[in-house]
């Protein structure tokens, strides 16, 4: 990858990332609510749902400008390999990139994601005292809590979403006859989103679950299918795909915004 496509996918990925983050926070407080273990109401309801925009804001841009560089520049070496030369061997490829990609950005999604939905679900505290609770009561640790469940439910997440994207796109563009226009991207993108948000809502509940939990309890030692096991038991299935209408909402939108955004701002700086 040359410095002109680097700096190119690190600046349009971090502008991404704000404007899907920030445009659409209300919608991920909301889900947050849901999933959470007091329920929604005593979570916090409708109220305050802008409690944690701070920290999310501080983490959107080099958390999505981490994912694309990786993203980008694992494609370009994977696409340059005889292995992923052929054509039908793209959507692996972009599997490998976006897997990659995903386990970089959660270095500074996590802990940004902690503070973010503790602050969600106690509307009355700020970011900055749920940062120092956190970091008071459990330590730097406390701030990767839930890491292995947020990697491996956006591993699966991108396993779709993005060679899914990246089908649709080549589809819509050989049907035309020429390359597609941001906005085109953007509704591949909004598809691929929802799509993608649907098959891994289970594991989202899981990693919300994680991540609100007491220090010291079950659920805050991070294993996924004990979580998921007392989900089922308690709540069923609806308590598995909670949030799930919200966060197809908040994706597919946000799919749209995000992938839209970063192929124009891409291809205005390239």
């Amino acid at each position: 990858m040359e410095r002109r496509e680097f700096v190119a996918s690190l600046v349009a990925g971090g502008c991404a990332g704000m404007s899907v983050d920030l445009t659409l926070f209300p919608l991920d407080t909301i889900k947050t609510r849901l999933q959470s273990q007091q329920g929604f109401h005593k979570a916090g309801g409708f109220k305050g749902i802008y409690a944690g925009v701070p920290s999310a804001a501080v983490g959107s841009f080099p958390n999505a400008a981490a994912f694309f560089v990786t993203y980008e520049c694992a494609k370009s070496l994977l696409g340059a390999s005889a292995a992923f030369a052929a054509p039908h061997a793209a959507p692996v490829s972009h599997m490998l990139a976006a897997s990659l990609g995903e386990i970089v950005a959660c270095l500074i999604r996590v802990p940004t994601e902690v503070v973010k939905q503790r602050t969600q679900a106690s509307p009355s505290s700020s970011s900055y005292n749920m940062l120092r609770a956190t970091l008071t009561e459990e330590g730097f640790r406390g701030l990767y809590r839930g890491y292995s469940s947020t990697v491996l439910r956006e591993i699966p997440f991108s396993l779709v979403q993005f060679p899914l994207w990246e089908y649709l796109k080549t589809l819509w563009s050989q049907r035309q006859g020429h390359t597609l226009h941001s906005w085109q991207s953007a509704v591949c993108g909004a598809f691929a989103g929802a799509a993608a948000a649907l098959v891994t809502t289970p594991l989202d509940v899981a990693k919300t679950r994680i991540m609100l939990a007491k220090a010291g309890s079950a659920a805050a030692r991070g294993n996924i299918p004990t979580v998921l096991c007392d989900v089922w038991r308690n709540k069923g299935l609806p308590g598995l795909f909670a949030g799930s209408v919200p966060r197809m909402a908040f994706i597919s939108v946000g799919g749209f915004i995000f992938l839209g955004a970063y192929e124009k701002i891409r291809r205005t700086l390239l």
